[in-house]
C-alpha cells in the first residue's frame, strides 16, 4: 500500500505586499528520498521552506505536513521536523549546551545521548558561545541541533554554505550517515549545483518563486553544450544539462 508523503502542498503563493514571491508552488517529499531545492540567492528558496513548515503565513489550496494541517497544528508537526534556517537563530550568549538544553523540552524525541555522540564526533567546543564559534563550528552545533530527536523529515537552508571544504566535506558526511532517512525524508536548499548532484535523489529548481523543474541528478551535468536546456535554466546554471522532457 503507497503511504502518503511526509509533505504535500497544492497551490502555494506567497505575497510580500503587492509582490508575489512564490507562485503556485506544487509539491510532495516521499520518504526514503533526499530532495534539493535548487535556486539562486533571492529565487525564493528560504521563504518556500518556512511555509512548507508553517512558519511563515501564505495562501494553499492543500497542505499536509507529516499528517497534520501546520496551519492548525504546526508546533506538533514541527516536533518530528529537524530544520537548520538559513541564519542561525540562536542567541549569541548561548552555548550549544546551553541550546540543547532549551530544546530538548519541545522534542519528545529529543536524545541528550545522540546530541552527545554528534557533538563528539564533530569535535567543536560545544561550551562557547555561539558569538565565539566559526561558522563552520556553528553549522555543526545546528546541524546537530537538528538531528537530536532523530526527526522523520530534515530541512536544512543553505547549511553547507561557505564552509570551508574540509569542515563541509565533515558536515556532509554525518549528515548522510546519520539523516534518519529510512523512513523519513530530507529537503535541502542550495545555490550549489555539485552539492545539488552530490546529495540529492531528485532536484528541484526554483527560479524567482516557480519550481521550473524536477529532475534528477543525473540529469544535471556540469558541462557546456546544454542546447535541451530551456535559456532561463542555461543562465542560472551554465554549466547545467537537464532534459528538456523533464522540465514543467
Amino acid at each position: 500500500m503507497n503511504r502518503p508523503p511526509l509533505l504535500s502542498v497544492r497551490g502555494l503563493t506567497k505575497r510580500f505586499g503587492r509582490r508575489d514571491v512564490l507562485h503556485d508552488v506544487d509539491l510532495d517529499l516521499h520518504a526514503g528520498e533526499t530532495t534539493v531545492l535548487l535556486g539562486t540567492n533571492g529565487s525564493g528558496k528560504s521563504t518556500l521552506l518556512r511555509c512548507l513548515l508553517g512558519l511563515e503565513r501564505c495562501r494553499v489550496r492543500e497542505h499536509a505536513l507529516l499528517e497534520d494541517d501546520p496551519r492548525r497544528r504546526g508546533e506538533r508537526a514541527r516536533e518530528r521536523v529537524g530544520y537548520v534556517p538559513d541564519h542561525p537563530d540562536v542567541y549569541p550568549w548561548m552555548t550549544a549546551t546551553e541550546l540543547y538544553r532549551f530544546l530538548a523540552p519541545s522534542y519528545p524525541t529529543w536524545s541528550p545521548e545522540r546530541a552527545a555522540r554528534l557533538a563528539g564526533r564533530l569535535a567543536f567546543p560545544t561550551d562557547r558561545p555561539f558569538e565565539a564559534l566559526s561558522r563552520g563550528e556553528a553549522a555543526k552545533a545546528l546541524l546537530v541541533a537538528a538531528l537530536a530527536h532523530e526527526p522523520q523529515l530534515v530541512v536544512l537552508d543553505e547549511a553547507f554554505a561557505r564552509l570551508a571544504p574540509p569542515v563541509r566535506d565533515e558536515v556532509l558526511e554525518l549528515f548522510l550517515e546519520e539523516a534518519p532517512l529510512e523512513h523519513g525524508a530530507a529537503l535541502v536548499a542550495t545555490h550549489d549545483l555539485e552539492l545539488a548532484a552530490r546529495l540529492a535523489d531528485r532536484v528541484l529548481v526554483l527560479d524567482a518563486g516557480t519550481l521550473v523543474a524536477d529532475v534528477t541528478p543525473d540529469e544535471l551535468h556540469t558541462r557546456p553544450g546544454s542546447c535541451g536546456l530551456p535559456q532561463r535554466l542555461r543562465e542560472l546554471f551554465p554549466g547545467a544539462l537537464v532534459n528538456e522532457r523533464r522540465v514543467a
